[in-house]
């Protein structure tokens, strides 16, 4: 089996990413203090310019989906993306910034792209807006778009719609400071991608 075809085919991950989650937290519309909180926090996280996390995913075109293991360090513009599948443990890796974005480990040799979106949606079909991404799975909005929070009764964001797509935060890691979403759904119709993310590499 390729590695297309076992992300693709790694139902049974995202069969458990859709369907065994936590019900969406109670929304409700910002205060002036949950607002200032939240500007705090892009803040603070927003000067962070190196991070990374571990997390499994899910992604959905509607019709046909994937999912499997990932892998994301970010420094600065410029991002690595390590990708496995679930049963094989077959990886991609891709790396790429404002010049463009190179997937190795297909069969085919690697692929490149003028971003991490063009060419995952080319290598696998998925729509993924990872520039947006990189910042909605901080919980923070995304720079140089109208975006539109409602917060749970924890103070902390339940949802954020921005750029066409629906975010919603299904749980925190509340206990750092700052706090850092732990299940992010992001859906955009008929897409869906699924986060959930199993460590941290942010902040103290």
């Amino acid at each position: 089996m390729n590695l297309r075809m076992a992300l693709l085919g790694g139902g049974a991950l995202a069969g458990l990413l859709l369907a065994a989650c936590a019900p969406v937290r109670v929304q409700r519309p910002g205060t002036s203090e949950q607002l200032a909180a939240q500007t705090a926090r892009e803040k603070l996280l927003g000067a962070q310019p190196n991070w990374g996390l571990q997390a499994r995913f899910a992604a959905s075109d509607g019709k046909h989906g994937g999912s499997g293991s990932l892998d994301w360090t970010q420094h600065g513009d410029h991002y690595e993306f390590t990708l496995r599948a679930p049963i094989t443990g077959q990886s991609v890796r891709l790396d790429g910034g404002p010049d463009g974005a190179v997937l190795a480990g297909l069969a085919g040799g690697p692929l490149v792209g003028a971003d991490a979106s063009s060419v995952l949606n080319e290598a696998f079909g998925w729509r993924v807006p990872v520039a947006d991404l990189a910042y909605w799975v901080r919980g923070l909005r995304a720079v140089g778009a109208a975006a539109t929070l409602t917060f749970g009764a924890d103070g902390l964001p339940a949802t954020l719609d921005q750029d066409g797509w629906h975010v919603e935060y299904r749980d925190w890691y509340a206990d750092r400071k700052p706090p850092l979403p732990r299940k992010v759904y992001a859906s955009c119709q008929p897409y869906t991608v699924r986060v959930l993310v199993e460590t941290w590499n942010a902040g103290p």
